[in-house]
């Protein structure tokens, strides 16, 4: 197994390096390349997570398949011999971590779906009642199921900034009130057909974010989706409200680094190898999970 940490394909526009993933510019289409690498608390850290880019490409287009009939999404191709030709000697590193998608306009709000209370969520109800402006029931436990999924915004940070949950009142100025009730209702329709096929999988999906775009003035699924860098997955046989949940994404990443004297702000510490391999083991039972295929990835 040999980490991708970042991508540098000759010839070809990078457009972007973010905290995952390489964008590549081809004109009317992106290569979307999936690093190993790995951020907490809007950090990336200096070392890899083995196979990593792997697992979510495959998740997504796990996911980007099983929601074709709810939205369209970017995909041209996830094969690597439909990519253009400066990409042909880089095949090897590119298999099953990269997809060629159309270009969209992507909106500037993350849409993020919470079916639990967790995280951020249960910060703001412990302080307030509310989530992102929303008030719920009194006497919630952290990790409760709530009566029905949160459609609560975020605003989409630069790199090395953090994410701020915004109201929908914020969100309809941010990208007007139409496309902001549209894309609520699609994330919401979304995120409950998600959350009823991992249920039968065995894994409580209990938040989410997801990205939207405009292809030709059409709302478009973009970027990841429904995968353990963008979501909470809980095992549905450990679960028990009233805490922190064992889950299958970079939660136990989190977990870890709170335990130390970091303050959270670049660089990163020194990841030991039992976190960096231990990581790669919940993300790749998260894939065997949902899809009951590990892609040719190694244990």
């Amino acid at each position: 197994m040999t980490a991708v940490y970042q991508t540098n394909i000759q010839g070809a526009k990078l457009l972007n390096r973010g905290k995952v993933r390489d964008i590549y510019d081809f004109g009317d289409k992106l290569l979307l390349v999936t690093s190993d690498r790995i951020s907490a608390y809007d950090v990336v850290m200096d070392q890899p997570i083995g196979d990593k880019g792997k697992i979510l490409t495959q998740i997504s287009l796990f996911w980007f398949d099983q929601m074709k009939d709810l939205i369209d999404n970017q995909i041209i191709s996830a094969d690597v011999n439909d990519f253009p030709e400066a990409c042909h000697p880089y095949k090897d590193v590119l298999k099953d971590r990269s997809i060629l998608v159309k270009k969209a306009t992507p909106l500037l709000i993350e849409c993020v779906v919470r079916g639990y209370i967790s995280g951020s969520g249960w910060n703001s109800y412990q302080e307030n009642g509310t989530v992102c402006g929303i008030s719920l029931p009194k006497g919630l436990k952290e990790s409760e199921k709530l009566p029905e999924p949160l459609f609560t915004p975020s605003t989409k940070a630069e790199q090395g900034l953090h994410d701020e949950n915004i109201s929908f009142e914020e969100a309809q100025k941010i990208v007007g009130s139409e496309l902001a009730e549209k894309v609520r209702q699609l994330s919401l329709e979304i995120y409950k057909r998600g959350a009823e096929i991992a249920k039968e999988k065995g894994i409580i999906i209990a938040d989410t974010k997801f990205e939207f775009g405009l292809l030709n003035g059409k709302i478009i699924l973009i970027d990841e989706v429904l995968t353990p860098d963008s979501s909470r997955f809980w095992p549905m046989e450990t679960y028990s409200p009233g805490g922190a949940q064992k889950s299958y994404d970079k939660q136990y990443l989190r977990d870890y680094l709170s335990s130390l004297d970091w303050n959270k702000q670049p660089p990163p510490p020194l990841l030991p190898e039992e976190i960096i391999q231990n990581t790669r083991k919940k993300y790749l039972e998260a894939l065997l999970a949902l899809t009951g295929n590990t892609y040719g990835i190694d244990p």
